[in-house]
């Protein structure tokens, strides 16, 4: 007899397992790349403010020629340039999502994907190579170069979310999803270990290496990635995984053939095929199967059931979860007073802790069978996690044990509504007929969710700069703190749920 793991694991085939890993590396490289920028931001900084270097070795270099590279007066006006480029990113971003999501409902997911990974690398190796290797410094173009990157950037996740929607049904969804979103974090230990390895040469190496990588990885992409099932004639079960849909020996033909008997057309006339997210009606004779269902309007998919509350609750989380991601190695470097290098490894325990939570909140979230209760509690203990962060001592071991443990906390339930929540909203029953919603709904809530993070970027920059590194962390606690009210009427309906089927199985014993 099978395990239930097993059982579990038998729904899947080697195409779910490509389609995991490609666009699972895709967004790891994605954000290796983007990680890069916040890795090096004090080597830019002090690229940017050359005077510094000019007094400290006066008698190598003449005063004009540091005058020429001398973008600010001071580094806080570079660390202030650093927040507003952030903001420019994120909100660009956000924009993009909006856009890219209802692109992406529209188009082969394939081609919008490879698109913003390509692109994006490329503006990439401009901004952080090209630039320095020109000796070229100039504000706006900086700005333009990351307007540009954050509107490439904005088509890979949406698509991303939707080829694994298209692939993973709601059953498992949870685990799958949490231990896919890891993708984030691991770019993020990627992007910082590269960026500390090769920073010694100069940070512009650190964007030739991460950028050439996420080239590569969209060449990939665009000739590996299968979108869908239906691609190579399957479908998704309403709750579990794959079933054949047609008998023929050739896997790339269509879902139904026009060459079937008159007696099978006869059985099936009418009938209707369902899969996780919509429909496919098998027609008769020589008629064409019927369309795939339309996607679904913007104002329609932020209209849908749980959309709206969970992109405020992600606008406040992903500001939080986003600040740690742009601001803690520069942080660590400046609070602390460790090395650059040393303060990009030890910024990877967030998302160590990160991938940790993702994986196990969403596996108990599968368990439980409701997703709201479980971040609740999560973002609870987050709170309490950020006030233990913000004391602690200057010793890397402790730092590295409440980093892991504050990523748990708002890593875990971060990519959990990114990822699997936005996959369920995606997917869910009032969508039935209408099934191409999904990477219009994840665009949503990430943009939504990046909007929020947009604006805290240039509030944490201002907030240290004005009052200090503790009434920022007394801002991730209000912020937190945020991402529960807007979905409390959720969590108060998921556990009156819990507790009416709870009283209905303590009558039926």
């Amino acid at each position: 007899m099978s395990s239930p793991c097993c059982g579990f694991l038998a729904q899947y085939t080697h195409h779910h397992l490509v389609a995991f890993l490609l666009t699972f590396f895709s967004y790891v490289l994605l954000h290796a790349s983007r990680k890069t920028f916040s890795n090096v931001k004090v080597s830019i900084s002090a690229q940017w403010t050359p005077s510094v270097q000019n007094a400290s070795s006066p008698a190598f270099s003449p005063g004009e020629t540091w005058e020429e590279n001398n973008l600010f007066a001071d580094s806080d006006e570079a660390t202030l340039f650093l927040g507003v480029l952030d903001t420019i990113f994120l909100f660009s971003y956000a924009v993009g999502l909006y856009m890219s999501g209802v692109i992406g409902d529209r188009m082969n997911l394939r081609y919008v994907l490879s698109f913003g990974l390509c692109g994006s690398a490329i503006v990439e190796f401009v901004f952080g190579t090209l630039t320095e290797w020109l000796q070229f410094y100039n504000i706006y173009l900086y700005c333009g170069l990351w307007v540009l990157n954050g509107l490439l950037q904005s088509a890979v996740w949406p698509c991303v979310v939707a080829v694994m929607g298209n692939w993973f049904g709601k059953s498992g969804r949870g685990f799958v999803f949490g231990l896919w979103s890891a993708c984030a974090s691991v770019g993020n230990i990627l992007g910082a270990f590269l960026a500390s390895s090769v920073l010694k040469y100069g940070y512009e190496y650190a964007f030739l290496v991460t950028s050439v990588l996420q080239f590569a990885g969209g060449v990939v992409v665009f000739f590996g990635l299968l979108t869908s099932p239906k691609e190579v004639g399957l479908c998704l079960e309403s709750e579990t995984g794959l079933r054949p849909v047609e008998r023929d020996a050739d896997s790339h033909r269509p879902l139904m053939s026009d060459e079937e008997d008159e007696e099978e057309e006869g059985e099936v006339e009418g009938s209707e095929e369902v899969c996780d997210g919509g429909y496919y009606t098998i027609q008769q004779g020589n008629e064409e199967l019927r369309e795939t269902p339309k996607a679904i309007g913007f104002c329609q998919a932020f209209c849908l059931p749980g959309v709206l509350p969970y992109s405020l609750a992600y606008a406040c989380l992903k500001l939080v979860n986003y600040s740690f991601f742009f601001w803690l190695p520069f942080y660590l470097s400046r609070n602390f007073g460790w090395k650059e290098a040393q303060a990009d490894r030890l910024s990877v325990w967030y998302d160590v802790g990160g991938i940790i939570g993702g994986t196990i909140q969403g596996l108990i979230s599968d368990c439980m069978g409701k997703r709201a209760p479980v971040l609740a509690v999560s973002l609870l203990l987050a709170m309490g996690a950020l006030v233990g962060y913000s004391h602690s001592p200057p010793d890397q071991v402790v730092n590295a044990a409440l980093l892991a443990t504050t990523g748990f906390f708002i890593g875990g339930p971060s990519n959990m509504i990114s990822s699997a929540i936005s996959a369920d909203l995606g997917r869910q029953e009032a969508l039935r007929g209408s099934q191409e919603a999904l990477a219009t709904v994840t665009g949503i809530v990430d943009g939504t969710g990046s909007i929020g993070a947009a604006a805290g970027q240039y509030l944490v920059s201002l907030i240290e700069s004005k009052l200090g590194w503790m009434c920022v962390f007394y801002f991730f606690i209000v912020m937190t703190g945020g991402s529960i009210v807007f979905i409390l009427p959720l969590i108060l309906t998921e556990i009156r749920a819990m507790w009416r089927d709870r009283q209905a199985r303590t009558h039926q014993l």
